[in-house]
């Protein structure tokens, strides 16, 4: 019995993809520090509740398309085993309905208090709607975009550009210009991880009819374009300058130029025909990330 407690744990703890909610809150955490970068004020109540919203809007997101997800599985299955998914899931698939149903009504109530205090401005509100919209349809029908081929578009965009624009607006009301020069390079980057990552099980997602963004570039397009947005992303880093980043805020983004140069070998490699080495590749695509939006997060927050 103990036993399958921390089994049923574990895959809980595995669906609600902590490292992802990690992610969350630093890009969160970067929107406001643009606040702390220009010398204003933080609001630490709304804050916390934006950073509940969300988070909560995270875990409603995977929740649901794990519950579609085992809907979609027990379909050719019914026939055989009467559909009783628990003979071979750790996890029923209404627990997964259940955690998204009390997920989502918690974060209906938390916006609930944010639009009471008054600090959910147009610009607050929109950045929210499309946030819901994103989260919801990344797993339900009949969107389903996660298996779209535009699924890893779709959270890159949520995460790197709507959360912390989401935390700035919450607390300014309107978003400004700078903004972006932080958001791009990290979209650059993530789309570049995602795309990294399923190139190692790009064969395996064919056979399973599912689509996602390097099956709907095709390998070759996608390895490019791998490169291309690494490239890309520390272009847009090295030039903020000119725009009025100032340079206490760009150097140490910079840092991790060499990680990238790295994972770009690494991808240039694998397209030559060099045995690839996925461990090596996945975690040099996440320190990319990880490090630019660590470093970003730390800037901004000390000055």
């Amino acid at each position: 019995m103990q036993k399958n407690i921390r089994k049923v744990l574990g895959e809980f703890i595995r669906t609600s993809q902590p490292l992802a909610l990690l992610a969350g809150a630093l890009l969160y955490a970067c929107g406001v520090g643009v606040l702390v970068y220009l010398g204003e004020s933080v609001d630490w109540t709304v804050y916390w509740f934006g950073q509940a919203v969300v988070t909560l809007l995270q875990l409603s997101s995977v929740y649901l398309k794990a519950y579609y997800d085992l809907v979609s599985e027990s379909s050719p299955r019914s026939a055989t085993d009467n559909g009783r998914m628990e003979d071979w899931k750790p996890i029923s698939r209404n627990v997964y309905l259940l955690a998204a149903v009390t997920t989502l009504t918690m974060g209906a109530m938390t916006t609930f208090v944010l639009y009471s205090r008054g600090v959910l401005q147009p610009a607050g509100l929109l950045f929210l709607g499309i946030s819901w919209l994103f989260a919801f349809f990344y797993g339900v029908p009949p969107l389903r975009l996660v298996y779209s081929g535009y699924g890893e578009l779709i959270s890159a965009i949520f995460l790197t550009t709507l959360v912390p624009g989401f935390g700035y607006v919450l607390q300014r009301g309107e978003l400004i210009p700078i903004m972006g020069l932080f958001n791009f390079p990290l979209l650059a980057l993530f789309l570049a991880l995602t795309l990294a990552t399923s190139l190692e099980t790009y064969f395996s997602e064919i056979k399973a009819g599912r689509q996602n963004m390097m099956i709907r570039l095709g390998w070759q397009r996608g390895m490019n374009l791998h490169n291309f947005l690494i490239g890309l992303a520390f272009l847009l880093v090295g030039i903020s300058p000119l725009a009025g980043l100032a340079w206490s805020l760009t150097w140490p983004r910079l840092l991790v130029l060499p990680v990238g140069i790295f994972q770009i070998w690494q991808m240039w490699q694998i397209g030559n025909g060099a045995k690839p080495n996925w461990r090596l590749l996945r975690l040099t695509a996440a320190a990319s990330f990880g490090l630019l939006l660590y470093l970003q997060f730390f800037s901004l927050w000390t000055g």
